[in-house]
């Protein structure tokens, strides 16, 4: 059967992994330049570049299976079930590794647009 997402659902390990690496590497290299003499001036330098690298934020409101057939026959104005409800939590995805969830609002200063209340963080994010 062919699965199909309103946004792409995160990949199982590898995301995470390539992740994980990545993020132990920037803290190696962190750690290196912290040691160096003239650490001082550059930390502050380098945590700003840091923080200017930009990431993939998806927010996943669900899933569906269906046969192939039936994806072959979608058509505008179709609908797809997916795997949720109404006012269930929706997963917030950076870099294909889920790291909060929260419930769908409409911005107050502009309501012709969706937002996301956070409603958990997972404690993992918090630490790293």
């Amino acid at each position: 059967m062919a699965k199909t997402n309103l946004e792409a659902e995160p990949e199982a390990d590898q995301p995470d992994e390539q992740l994980d690496r990545a993020i132990e590497e920037l803290r190696g290299v962190l750690r290196e330049e912290e040691n160096r003499p003239d650490a001082a001036l550059q930390a502050g330098a380098n945590s700003s570049i840091i923080m200017t690298i930009p990431v993939d934020v998806q927010i996943i409101l669900g899933s569906t299976e269906m046969p192939v057939s039936e994806l072959m026959a979608l058509q505008k104005g179709s609908t797809v079930a997916l795997n949720r409800r109404i006012g269930e939590p929706v997963d917030v995805v950076v870099n294909g590794r889920r790291i909060a969830r929260g419930e769908i609002t409409v911005l107050e200063h502009d309501p012709s647009r969706f937002g996301i209340r956070l409603t958990e963080i997972n404690a993992a994010t918090k630490s790293a």
